[in-house]
């Protein structure tokens, strides 16, 4: 019996029961049985193995059993696995009769088995979930049903491997058929559905909003203001004070001018030119000084602290400010005073960069490029502004063939664009071209983020230490390097490093390849064998783009890093050198904003198979394939079919028949035609 009892509480690890509740679960009737259960929960409490609250009992994991914490994955097949610290590849299998109350992405404790699934190329240990340390999601969508009399809500994510029932009373005026959104979720019990009640009926069918709420959600994406930011926004006057004017440098007479892609609503950057009478010029880099009506602790700040950045998707925006700064007040519009905080470098013919101040400035644009104008300049030398763009450009191939020489390292990346109906609806994708207009802004930006951090560490040196925001990017993993070397290696490439590639070699590889059927995944392969670039007030450089000083300055109506920048340059100048931010509170914010620029990452992007036109992607899955059992190579990236020898390897060009969509769950699959 103590054996049973222990097994009822290991696989039911989040439930606290009451000893008549488990002798009813165990069928134990008899009051000689109920005795003997009671004596036996008792022992297990003084053993450890069992926690007493109140009338209540609850499995504690401890003494010299192993347990392990991560996050909790369902894989496409319904397998589960633990992944410490989120790294794929290895990690901890469990079957999902022990998945426990556990839902997809949960972080959990697992209890490991003494035996080990072995495969062809890899040893998991198994496991079973003893307990839930924290969920994932607090809401979570889906479509209700009236299923005999429950009323149950089948979740749009389909890892959310349980549907949720719904008591009447918790329905909250949806109806059978809506697309609703569900929170205050309980699941104690993995042998019965967990409940939950409706929060938000969003509408029926598809839609561009449904989805981008949906979206929101599955990310943890805050997709509303609170009430007193937008209170905040609304009362910012669009007229500028003259004394604000005179405070500042004023560029509003010079031929300043914005280039970005032909859909965008927010401008936050502009470019100016002046050539001095040394023969040297002065390049004006202008962006908006959102911090002049952000200011700490505002309902404005805090609510974009929440978000951290704002989150682009097809046809919609998730912004981090309201409309009223990001394409009012704060948005570089032509032909309205601007407040602006600008970095006017005094350059050389040649690039050099003589002498900069940053100040804070006033600017009214006198022209708005789309990118495919600003080409047409570059590429004809005619129309407006058509010298100051010539110039420009020059200056722009200039640096970046010092920054490429010096280290920085070119990946080559497809980018979609989606041409979308008046309705909202997707009705073409198209491939991006990064074009000389695209590279020249790009030029410009990474020449003023370097600049404001090297500000800060040449003041640093001269006083005391002031906490700042920097743009870090470590060197990559060794151990991914020469995996990701031994296959560019297998798809007959010469490749002349082995862990530690300098950027050199690495810009020597993506050129081999440029052009070739293999660009695309090892493209792919390289980035993803990269740490990760995140924000941090310890500066240890830029590996990627080989910067000794880096910082994001460049884009504060979107990011809130480039907002923390201008406020803590301004400060400093403004204060002798003294700290606005410090050490400790200001590290938090950055490990805030690079998991939040994580999730938005997440919420943009696609995965599997990509299509050589329009670049969506789906998935093929093995069962899907006919004619063969195929097993994965993890060392070979590749698919082996058992009998037939048949080999599909990471990279190769396959044709493909689309056989399922799956709109409500943005799921495309294909089998091998």
């Amino acid at each position: 019996m103590k054996n049973r009892i222990k097994a009822f509480f290991q696989r039911n690890a989040n439930s606290a029961i009451k000893s008549k509740q488990l002798a009813m679960s165990l069928d134990i009737f008899t009051e000689q049985d109920y005795e003997a259960l009671k004596a036996f929960l008792h022992q297990l409490v003084e053993e450890g193995f069992l926690l007493r609250e109140g009338k209540r009992f609850k499995y504690t994991p401890k003494g010299n059993e192993k347990t392990v914490k991560g996050e909790f994955n369902i894989m496409k097949d319904g397998s589960g696995f633990l992944f410490k610290d989120r790294v794929p590849g290895g990690g901890y299998y469990i079957s999902s009769r022990y998945f426990n109350t556990a839902f997809h992405g949960d972080t959990v404790e697992l209890s490991v088995a003494a035996k080990e699934l072995k495969g062809r190329n890899r040893v998991l240990m198994t496991g079973q979930i003893v307990n839930v340390i924290e969920r994932k999601w607090k809401e979570i969508s889906g479509t209700l049903s009236l299923e005999g009399s429950f009323y149950i809500v089948k979740p749009d994510i389909p890892e959310i491997h349980r549907n949720l029932y719904i008591p009447e009373a918790l329905l909250n005026g949806a109806k059978p058929g809506d697309r609703v959104f569900v929170g205050d979720i309980h699941w104690t019990n993995p042998k019965i559905n967990p409940e939950a009640r409706v929060i938000e009926v969003v509408g029926k069918g598809e839609g561009v909003n449904v989805d981008v709420i949906t979206l929101a959600r599955e990310f943890n994406l805050p997709s509303k203001f609170a009430k007193k930011t937008l209170e905040e926004a609304r009362a910012i006057s669009e007229e500028i004070p003259a004394e604000e004017i005179a405070r500042r440098e004023d560029f509003r007479e010079k031929n300043v001018f914005t280039i970005d892609p032909e859909d965008a609503k927010d401008f936050d950057d502009a470019l100016s030119l002046e050539t001095l009478p040394n023969g040297n010029y002065e390049i004006g880099i202008h962006i908006a000084d959102v911090s002049h009506y952000v200011t700490q602790n505002s309902a404005l700040d805090k609510d974009a602290l929440e978000r951290g950045n704002s989150v682009y998707l097809v046809g919609a925006v998730i912004p981090m400010l309201p409309e009223e700064l990001s394409n009012g007040i704060c948005s570089l519009v032509p032909y309205r005073d601007r407040l602006t905080y600008s970095v006017v470098v005094e350059m050389s013919p040649r690039a050099k960069v003589l002498n900069y101040r940053i100040v804070k400035t006033v600017i009214n644009s006198k022209r708005r490029f789309s990118y495919e104008e600003a080409q047409q300049v570059i590429e004809t030398g005619k129309g407006d502004l058509a010298g100051d763009i010539t110039i420009l450009n020059k200056i722009a191939v200039a640096l970046r063939t010092k920054r490429m020489k010096s280290g920085s390292i070119e990946f080559g990346s497809d980018e979609v664009k989606f041409v979308l109906g008046d309705d909202g609806e997707v009705t073409g994708v198209r491939r991006k071209q990064l074009q000389e207009s695209n590279k020249l802004i790009e030029e410009f930006m990474l020449l003023a983020n370097r600049i404001v951090a090297e500000h800060v560490n040449k003041k640093r040196r001269e006083t005391e230490i002031v906490p700042y925001v920097y743009r870090i990017h470590d060197k990559p993993d060794k151990e991914k390097m020469r995996e990701f070397a031994r296959f560019v290696k297998s798809l007959g490439f010469l490749v002349n490093f082995s862990d530690s590639p300098t950027p050199q070699q690495l810009n020597a590889l993506m050129e081999a390849v440029k052009q070739k059927e293999e660009e695309v995944i090892v493209n792919e392969l390289a980035i993803r064998s990269m740490a990760k670039a995140i924000y941090s007030t310890e500066n240890i450089g830029h590996y990627g783009l080989g910067f000794v000083h880096y910082a994001h300055f460049t884009s504060p109506i979107r990011r809130y890093a480039d907002l923390l920048v201008h406020r803590i340059l301004h400060y400093y100048s403004e204060n002798k050198g003294k700290a606005l931010y410090q050490e400790t509170p200001l590290r938090g914010i950055c490990a805030h904003i690079s998991l939040t620029e994580r999730s938005a990452v997440e919420a943009e992007r696609g995965f599997f198979v990509t299509l050589a036109e329009s670049l969506a992607e789906g998935l093929v899955h093995v069962r899907d394939i006919e004619g063969d059992y195929f097993t994965f190579e993890e060392k070979n990236y590749r698919l082996k079919g058992e009998r037939s020898g048949r080999v599909y390897r990471l990279g190769d060009k396959v044709k493909v028949k689309l056989i399922r969509v799956s709109p409500e769950r943005s799921n495309v699959d294909f089998t091998i035609a």
